[in-house]
C-alpha cells in the first residue's frame, strides 16, 4: 500500500492528470474495498480464511503490477483498474487476517489484534522507506512496483505455510446472515460512534491518498521529500497503534478517542494554514497521531454499545467506509477548484467533530460485562464480533480500515 502511495506524485505526472481527474482514479481504490469488505464474510464462511487471504494478496500483488504497467502506457483507466484489484484484495483478505487473529487470542488468551495492526503500519513505514528511496533516485516507478509485487510474492508463500486450513468456516446451512438492522439505526449513541469512525476514517485516508501530492503540490517539496513526509504519517501511526492497548487501559475509550481528535485536528490545522514546509511537515506527526487509534477504538466501542454486536459493529464499519470510498473523489474535487491545503478544511472540521463527540466511545455502561473489565477485553470482543460476522454466509463488512485502513 505504501509503495503505491509515495509513487503517487510520479505516476499522477506519468497521466498527465489534474488533482480532480486523479481523485476518479483513487476511486478505483475505494470499489474495490468496498467489494471486497461486502463478498469477504460469505466467502470466509464457505472456503476458510487461508484461501481468502490467498486470493486476496494475489490480488494486491495484481493490482500493483497493473498499476505500474498503466503508468507506463500511460493509461489512467489501466491503474483505475489496477488500484480496483488492489482493494478488493486489501478488503477481502484483511477480514480473513483478522478472523485469525482472532483466533490466536482465543487460544492465548492474549490480546494480539493492536499489536498486529501496529505491525501494518509498521509495514506502511518500511514500504515507505524504500518507496522514498526509490523516488529520490528516479528509479521508475512501474520497476519498482514489480519489485513489490515479487517481493510480496515470496513473503505469501512464506507465510501461507503457518496458516491452518479450515478456520472460519460455517457448518450452518447457507441462510442470509445478521446485518445492519433497522433497530440499531434507531440507537442514537451508535450514530454517534459510527460519525467519529466517519471523521477518523476520513483523516486517515486523506494522508493515504492524498499525502504526498499535500506537500509536493501545497507546500512546495519535491517528490522524495512529500514520501518521506507519508512515511513519517506512517511512522506516527504505528506508535500510536502499539501504544494503544496501555493508553486504552489506563484513560479509557472517551479519553483516548477525545486526545486522538484534539492530535489530528492540530496536525491537520497547521499543515493547511501554515506556510513554513517544516512545520506543516512536523505537523503530518500530530495528524498521524490523531488518525491511528480513532476506528478501531471506535469499532470495539459499538461492540459493546448493545445488543447484537454483529449488527452494530457491521452498521459502524460500514459508516466508516463511506468516507474511504467517498473521501478520495470529493478531496480531488475540491483541491482541483480550490488546492488541496483548502481542501483538507472538511477533514479539519469532521476530527473537530469527533472532539465533541467523544464521549460516545465510553460504553461501559450499556455492557453487560464486569465492572473490571478493561479495554483490551473490548478489543478482544470486536475481534470477536468480527470472527462471528466472518463465519455466517452473509458479506458484513466488519473487518478493521488500514487503515487503518487496518
Amino acid at each position: 500500500m505504501s509503495s503505491w502511495v509515495t509513487r503517487t506524485p510520479d505516476v499522477r505526472d506519468q497521466l498527465g492528470l489534474s488533482t480532480g481527474q486523479m481523485g476518479l482514479v483513487l476511486f478505483g481504490l475505494s470499489v474495490g474495498s468496498m467489494i471486497g469488505i461486502l463478498c469477504s464474510g460469505r466467502f470466509v464462511s464457505r472456503f476458510g480464511t487461508r484461501p481468502v487471504i490467498t486470493l486476496g494478496t494475489l490480488l494486491i500483488i495484481a493490482g500493483t503490477v497493473v498499476i505500474g504497467v498503466g503508468s507506463t502506457v500511460p493509461s489512467a483507466p489501466l491503474v483505475t483498474a489496477g488500484l480496483c484489484l488492489f482493494g478488493a484484495g486489501m478488503g477481502g483478505g484483511e477480514v480473513a487476517v483478522n478472523v485469525d487473529g482472532a483466533d490466536v487470542e482465543r487460544i492465548t488468551g492474549t490480546a494480539v489484534l493492536p499489536t498486529l495492526h501496529g505491525c501494518f503500519s509498521l509495514g506502511t513505514v518500511i514500504g515507505g522507506s524504500a518507496g522514498m528511496a526509490a523516488t529520490a533516485a528516479a528509479f521508475p516507478a512501474h520497476w519498482h512496483l514489480t519489485v513489490v509485487a515479487l517481493v510480496a510474492t515470496g513473503i505469501l508463500v512464506h507465510a501461507l505455510r503457518a496458516v491452518p486450513a479450515g478456520i472460519g468456516i460455517s457448518a450452518a446451512p447457507s441462510t442470509p446472515g445478521p446485518g445492519p438492522k433497522p433497530q440499531v439505526w434507531k440507537d442514537r449513541k451508535l450514530l454517534l460512534i459510527g460519525a467519529i469512525v466517519l471523521a477518523m476514517a476520513l483523516a486517515e485516508g486523506a494522508a493515504n491518498d492524498w499525502l504526498p501530492l499535500l506537500m509536493v503540490d501545497g507546500h512546495g517539496l519535491d517528490a522524495a521529500m512529500g514520501s518521506l513526509v507519508y512515511v513519517g504519517f506512517a511512522a506516527a501511526m504505528t506508535l500510536g497503534r502499539f501504544s494503544g492497548t496501555f493508553l486504552l487501559s489506563r484513560f479509557g475509550r472517551a479519553a483516548v478517542v477525545r486526545a486522538s481528535a484534539v492530535s489530528g485536528a492540530v496536525g491537520l490545522l497547521l499543515v493547511i494554514v501554515s506556510d513554513n514546509a517544516v512545520v506543516a511537515a512536523t505537523a503530518v506527526l500530530f495528524w498521524g497521531l490523531g488518525a491511528s487509534l480513532g476506528f478501531p477504538v471506535a469499532l470495539s466501542a459499538a461492540g459493546d454499545s448493545g445488543p447484537d454486536q454483529t449488527a452494530r459493529v457491521s452498521l459502524v464499519a460500514i459508516i466508516g467506509y463511506v468516507a474511504f470510498l467517498v473521501g478520495p473523489p470529493a478531496l480531488g474535487f475540491l483541491g482541483d477548484h480550490y488546492g488541496l491545503r483548502s481542501a483538507m478544511v472538511v477533514v479539519l472540521v469532521f476530527v473537530a467533530t469527533a472532539i465533541l463527540i467523544a464521549p460516545a466511545a465510553d460504553t461501559r455502561d450499556r455492557t453487560t460485562a464486569t465492572p473490571d473489565r478493561t479495554t483490551a477485553t473490548s478489543d478482544r470482543t470486536t475481534a470477536t464480533v468480527d470472527a462471528s460476522q466472518c463465519t455466517h454466509p452473509s458479506p458484513n463488512p466488519a473487518g478493521h480500515h488500514q487503515g487503518d485502513r487496518s
